[in-house]
């Protein structure tokens, strides 16, 4: 049994929350953020006294460990936002809790994420005898998971991956982002990148784009660019030759993006604006629409999965394992979108496989150097079933 606290109530924390308050492998959960009425208001949608609330600044280490200190909880989840992974991390540690996460670290003054600042944290974990999950979420963390099964099941050497990520919903705003809008601009503008042959190449932003064909939905033209757990990947897998990550985005998006960009409102860096210090993207981060109020109209699916080659018994074949998920159930579910949904059921199985006892190793560690199994076993059972398909032209 165990208890847990959930840091963070937008989209994803919400969808957290519903699933670990139905989980009875947890005594005890509290969520908490900066904003405390979020936190109620989720509390209270959810039904009962199961969730306890808790205001707290996730950028304070002293404010988390007096909040950890006064609750006690066996496991951190945390659902913030990346530039606050180390705080938390550095309160878990300080307070004897072990952590989770969904994203990794990214300094609030640089669009660069690695996972250097994270397993920078190996030692001090392990000689605290507590355990570091990183990376919980779909992509990361259900991605990598679904490599570590090909990994054991289905391939001796694993040498090409690629990860495809689709969304085909509706939202019906002109623009909107389906995750934190900072986060999410900083991310998408970044240079591509991929591994292949020992090496890292870079591309320009969406330079390389071809057209894919998911499950469900058909074909949606797909761009490469650089996501964290490639770089896991290739080091827990060194058999990789080649791995590469693609994301769908509608012309209309990318139209909007490279405005955004242009006139200078994706900016990280302060400006002064009538005598007060802004951050441009900050900014536009307030007039945007919140990504947990798209659920209400949105339709279609997302289909993430991963596409492989490799070779089994001296014989190559190619594998594709994906799951779909539509954003009208998981409104229906949780009150929010498919992309919330597809981060927060993760995020609250790695909390079960940890409470469980199966996912349990003193150090940090990236989802794919546990066990698999238990995990797929009970995704599908959590609201994301998967799909496998052998032998197929994975068009890559």
């Amino acid at each position: 049994m165990c208890k847990v606290l959930i840091i963070g109530a937008g989209g994803v924390g919400t969808v957290a929350t519903y699933k670990v308050a139905a989980n009875p492998v947890f005594t005890d959960v509290m969520l908490a953020s900066r904003t405390k009425s979020k936190c109620d208001d989720i509390a209270k949608a959810i039904g009962g006294d199961r969730v306890k609330t808790a205001q707290v600044d996730a950028d304070s280490v002293e404010e988390l460990c007096a909040l950890m200190n006064s609750y006690k909880p066996d496991i951190c989840v945390n659902v913030a936002l990346p530039y606050q992974d180390l705080t938390i991390m550095e309160a878990c540690l300080q307070c004897g809790v072990n952590y989770l996460d969904t994203a990794n670290y990214e300094p609030k003054d640089e669009a660069h994420f690695e996972y250097s600042w994270q397993w920078a944290y190996r030692e001090r974990f392990e000689k605290a005898g507590l355990t570091a999950i990183l990376g919980c979420g779909f992509d990361p963390g259900v991605s990598a998971i679904f490599v570590a099964h090909a990994a054991k099941h289905h391939f001796d050497e694993i040498h090409y991956l690629d990860i495809v990520d689709c969304n085909a919903g509706n939202h019906g705003m002109a623009f909107a982002t389906n995750f934190n809008p900072e986060i999410n601009i900083r991310e998408v503008t970044q240079n591509g990148k991929y591994w292949e042959d020992g090496k890292w190449i870079v591309t320009k932003p969406h330079e390389i784009h071809q057209p894919l064909t998911y499950p469900g939905i058909g074909e949606r033209e797909s761009y490469l660019i650089y996501h964290e757990e490639l770089e896991s990947l290739v080091i827990n897998f060194p058999t990789i030759k080649r791995a590469r990550f693609w994301m769908t985005f509608g012309q209309e998006y990318l139209t909007h993006l490279r405005v955004i960009q242009n006139i200078g409102m994706a900016r990280i860096d302060p400006i002064m604006y009538n005598g007060v210090e802004i951050v441009p993207i900050q900014f536009l981060k307030a007039v945007l629409p919140d990504p947990k109020s798209l659920g209400a109209n949105y339709t279609g699916q997302t289909s993430i999965g991963c596409r492989i080659r490799g070779i089994k018994n001296g014989e190559e074949h190619t594998y594709y394992i994906y799951n779909n998920c539509d954003h009208e159930a998981a409104f229906k579910e949780t009150g929010t979108q498919a992309v919330s949904y597809t981060t927060g059921v993760p995020a609250a199985l790695g909390a079960a496989m940890f409470a469980k006892g199966y996912w349990r190793k003193p150090g940090v560690h990236n989802v794919e150097e546990f066990d698999p199994d238990p995990f797929l076993a009970e995704l599908g059972e959590q609201g994301l079933p998967w799909v496998e398909l052998h032998d197929i032209n994975l068009e890559l």
